[in-house]
């Protein structure tokens, strides 16, 4: 019996959607939701499919997203808490983070009407 190999993860960017979303044989696994302010990308919401729970397809999805964030020259405001742990976690993302300040929510819940 020959087993398959897991299917790379791709991550893409849906700018229409406001969001980067991760695909597992070319099905989408989940995303992260963003709102630009300025030259800052503001991360608000991060899931992942229960059907692909435990992959580690989350950090794979944040990291190409804060990639993608730092070869645009912009910063990351992690409002997320699953983007502001893997912050924490990787301090080679440390210079791309903005604080999370009440404004700065303030901001989002206007710009999201919640």
């Amino acid at each position: 019996m020959t087993t398959q190999p897991a299917a790379t993860p791709t991550v893409r960017l849906v700018d229409a959607r406001h969001r980067y979303e991760i695909l597992v044989d070319g099905e989408s696994a989940g995303f992260t939701a963003f709102r630009d302010r300025d030259d800052r990308r503001v991360f608000f919401h991060t899931e992942i499919d229960d059907a692909h729970a435990g992959q580690g397809l989350a950090s794979v999805l944040v990291r190409e997203a804060l990639d993608d964030v730092r070869d645009r020259g912009m910063r990351a405001v992690p409002i997320c808490p699953y983007v502001a742990k893997f912050l924490t976690k990787h301090e080679e993302y440390a210079d791309l983070a903005d604080p999370v300040t009440p404004e700065a929510i303030a901001w989002l819940d206007g710009v999201l009407k919640r």
